[in-house]
């Protein structure tokens, strides 16, 4: 007896350990078993107390009456499948007649606490049948990538979701997309992780930083075309826009319109081609949009030229396989003329931590009310976690694992081979020579050697 007492003291004592220490391995190894179990006993008892049951129907009542049997109870959704994942647990329901899917959706807080999970989600999958993804812990404090993605040309995966699934940035789906945060939310590091995850892809990368560079000119071996400064982006972005018309006409003189190709097989975009007729897809990265928009002139041909060019590129570049990934602190109406038309053509919208509620509703006002709300509940001591959501009005909550600026130049040296030569954006290809050293030093202790 005193054997199985330390037995077990030393098991509670581990288990203990584990989940305050390494919540991943508790889970795998306790949790999960502990998680179903409670599940399961709790199911009927949980679903009668938040309402999630519905009454009997007629013929049951009659057929008890007749009978002279007791009336039948309140049925609850049928169990399809309880499934267990590295993060949690996965249960799929059968609801009953009368019953949907926003009665599930509304009733997950109270859901959370009966079964005593970090958190639960749902959806449907169709109809009558619903998913609910149920985390055993938080799984955005520290992200860890699955071992296994489903990564396919142009989809990449960037974060991790809080249901402990990965978030793919599919620019076959969601062609442009916009990107906020301020100062330290993490912006760059969600940058990084997708030029890391576009490095190995047979893909054009094209960046637009007015901050002399310091984001994306590191990871300048991977990029076909770079511009540090607006006037320099100006030519760039009319160069891609000479482009997109240029493979438009391709499209159009390959798309075999004739009675005997099948409808399937006619071109309207890059994809319908042949592989050996197919151009290059191009990635456009604008890390601070804000320095493209503002303008010390009332009248700026400049900046209206950038902004007409933004404009273009987001309306029509989809077919011609020229993809948007904007970024910026702020993104609204006050950043001048042409702004909102822009931010109505970006599909995707991620929200970082926000100083205000203005910014997140640049975001999410014209697509979900629950997303600004959380959005401007992100701590500020989590960086890097951020709201995710897209025009149907879906969102969830990511956080990109963290990758180093020097883990991001890695990959792309090591992809460096993979980059495309354009010659339309020939001009703005990145110098690779060594960069020499500053003629004015801003250091004191340069300057004091010096």
């Amino acid at each position: 007896m005193t054997a199985f007492t330390v037995a077990l003291t030393l098991v509670v004592a581990a288990a203990g350990l584990l989940r305050w220490r390494r919540p991943a391995w508790y889970w795998l190894s306790f949790g999960v078993t502990l998680a179903a179990l409670r599940v399961l006993v709790r199911y009927g008892s949980v679903m009668d107390a938040c309402g999630l049951t519905v009454p009997p129907s007629r013929w049951r009542l009659g057929l008890a009456r007749m009978t002279n049997r007791p009336v039948p109870e309140s049925r609850r959704p049928r169990i399809l499948r309880l499934r267990p994942t590295r993060t949690g647990l996965v249960l799929r329901l059968k609801l009953r007649p009368g019953q949907d899917a926003f009665d599930i959706a509304a009733a997950s807080d109270r859901l959370r606490h009966s079964f005593s999970m970090y958190g639960v989600t749902c959806r449907e999958l169709r109809s009558g049948v619903v998913e609910v993804r149920m985390t055993g812990y938080d799984v955005l404090k520290r992200v860890q990538m699955p071992a296994k993605l489903d990564v396919r040309p142009m989809r990449v995966p960037v974060a991790l979701r809080e249901d402990g699934s990965p978030h793919y940035r599919d620019y076959r789906a969601i062609p442009h997309a916009l990107t906020l945060g301020a100062t330290e939310s993490g912006k760059s590091v969600y940058q990084r992780n997708l030029v890391a995850g576009l490095a190995p892809m047979d893909v054009a990368l094209v960046g637009i930083d007015c901050k002399q560079g310091v984001e994306l000119f590191p990871l300048a071996r991977r990029f076909s075309a770079l511009a540090d400064n607006p006037d320099t982006a100006a030519g760039l972005l009319d160069a891609l826009v000479a482009r997109m018309e240029d493979v438009y006409q391709l499209i159009r003189a390959e798309q075999r319109i004739t009675s005997a190709i099948p409808d399937a097989e006619i071109a309207a975009d890059i994809w319908d081609l042949p592989d050996h007729l197919r151009p290059t897809p191009v990635v456009v990265l604008v890390d601070e949009v804000a320095e493209l928009a503002l303008s010390t002139k009332k009248n700026d041909p400049r900046r209206d030229r950038i902004i007409r060019a933004l404009v273009r590129l987001a309306q029509l570049g989809r077919a011609a396989g020229i993809y948007l990934e904007i970024c910026g602190q702020r993104f609204g109406s006050e950043l001048g003329d042409g702004i909102t038309m822009l931010r109505a053509q970006l599909t995707g919208r991620t929200a970082h931590r926000v100083n205000d509620e203005t910014s997140a509703k640049m975001a999410f006002g014209d697509i979900s009310p629950d997303a600004v709300l959380a959005a401007i509940q992100i701590p500020a001591e989590m960086r890097g976690v951020a709201i995710a959501g897209d025009s149907t009005g879906g969102w969830h909550r990511i956080r990109a694992p963290h990758t180093s600026l020097r883990q991001a130049v890695n990959i792309c040296n090591r992809h460096a081979h993979r980059t495309p030569d354009l010659p339309e954006l020939a001009a703005f290809r990145p110098a690779l020579s060594s960069v020499s050293q500053a003629s004015v030093s801003l250091s004191k202790t340069a300057s004091v050697t010096a």
